[in-house]
């Protein structure tokens, strides 16, 4: 009885040990089956979402302090309606029915992912910053205006690179995994050719969920 109680201790240890390697076992089973509800359905959207807006949103920040000319001239109001573009974005990206379509098309560009790509590339100093200085200018200061113009000219330019990626970009075989503490496990690879960094976190004993999505 003795032994089988440690055996028993041992197997219970095992499975809460090795519960998150088996959850990206099926992740990733379920990226090369395009088997996108599944994947979708790992998703805690709760966490995710604000993480992701949190991330461009900041970045965006970081890059405005490098142009004081652009500050001065758009000054606050650039950036609320940049960050109101990377909030709608976001939303209308990080959704239960766009990541199943994403993952069964193995990420074919839609409008929804394109203004995601739009506003990471934004958030990451890749706008035509003497165009934009330009559009300030002539616009008179319709800063409005100028951003969405500059979202179309992104975004266009983001749909040619995230079709090429798809037909070119390549995805890592062997991720890497690793525990980030007792409830938090990683998984660090490249889609396409990104390189991502996914957090999943325990609920329960053997049960994850993906809470966070680290970009680029």
């Amino acid at each position: 009885m003795k032994k089988l109680v440690i055996l028993f201790i041992i197997i219970a240890i095992a499975v809460y040990a090795g519960s998150p390697y088996y959850s990206a076992y099926q992740l990733k089973n379920a990226y090369d089956d395009k088997d996108g509800a599944t994947i979708a359905a790992a998703i805690n959207y709760d966490q995710v979402q604000p993480s992701v807006q949190n991330q461009l949103t900041s970045q965006f920040a970081t890059t405005m302090t490098k142009y004081p000319l652009i500050s001065e001239l758009g000054g606050d109001a650039l950036t609320q309606a940049a960050n109101g573009f990377i909030a709608q974005a976001v939303e209308g990206a990080i959704t239960p029915q766009n990541i199943e379509k994403v993952i069964n098309t193995q990420g074919q560009a839609n409008t929804a992912t394109k203004e995601l790509a739009a506003a990471w590339a934004i958030a990451s100093d890749q706008v035509d910053l003497k165009n934009l200085i330009q559009s300030l200018i002539i616009q008179r200061g319709d800063v409005d205006a100028v951003v969405k113009s500059q979202m179309q000219q992104v975004m266009k330019k983001q749909a040619a690179e995230l079709e090429q990626q798809v037909a070119q970009g390549n995805d890592s075989e062997k991720p890497t995994l690793s525990y980030c503490g007792i409830n938090c496990f990683s998984i660090s690879g490249q889609v396409k050719g990104y390189p991502l960094t996914i957090e999943m976190q325990r609920e329960g004993l053997i049960n994850w969920k993906i809470v966070d999505i680290v970009l680029p």
